[in-house]
């Protein structure tokens, strides 16, 4: 009977221990559902952060990889409805090498919107925060810097309207 007892307690204190070493698996980006400290060297060899972004804004963070077909058709499709995100502000980060990030920004000639920044995130901080699985990962904030919906896989181009766009139209009255 002791060993029963000794043999029960023993598998409850395992289960217990093990219960409090269990990591939390919810993503940092939706416990803090803010802009996050980001940095990243930019394609002219400047920083660029959160600190930098432009106030009442929202912002679109784009997480991709130079040689992605997925970021590189939808880099293309925001270039295309630029129109549209006038009024948004996008920070494409990537970890691959500058010399691929630059080609990268020439190719969609990124550098030609003041509302689109470009760079290296060097610190790897970004893929940690979103816990990227593929690319492009797109994180969007409102004008308050408060996370509105992540896109794990890319967005399709009306779903970034209807976010940054269209819910900045006001309904017409009708009479």
């Amino acid at each position: 009977m002791k060993k029963v007892v000794l043999f029960t307690a023993f598998i409850m204190a395992c289960f217990c221990s093990n219960a409090q070493s269990r990591k939390d698996s919810t993503a940092p980006y939706l416990k803090v559902p803010h802009i996050p400290p980001f940095s990243i060297l930019l394609t002219d060899s400047t920083w660029y952060g959160k600190k930098d972004l432009p106030k009442k804004t929202p912002v679109v963070i784009i997480y991709f990889s130079p040689d992605c077909s997925h970021c590189q058709w939808e880099t293309k499709e925001i270039v295309d409805s630029m129109q549209y995100f006038e009024d948004a502000f996008f920070v494409f980060a990537a970890y691959k090498n500058m010399g691929e990030i630059k080609e990268f920004s020439e190719k969609y000639k990124l550098k030609d919107f003041s509302n689109i920044r470009v760079g290296r995130d060097t610190a790897y901080f970004l893929p940690s925060f979103y816990r990227v699985k593929f690319t492009p990962f797109i994180a969007v904030y409102d004008e308050n810097g408060n996370f509105l919906q992540a896109f794990p896989q890319g967005a399709k181009i009306e779903e970034l309207k209807a976010l940054l766009y269209n819910r900045k139209k006001k309904p017409v009255a009708t009479q």
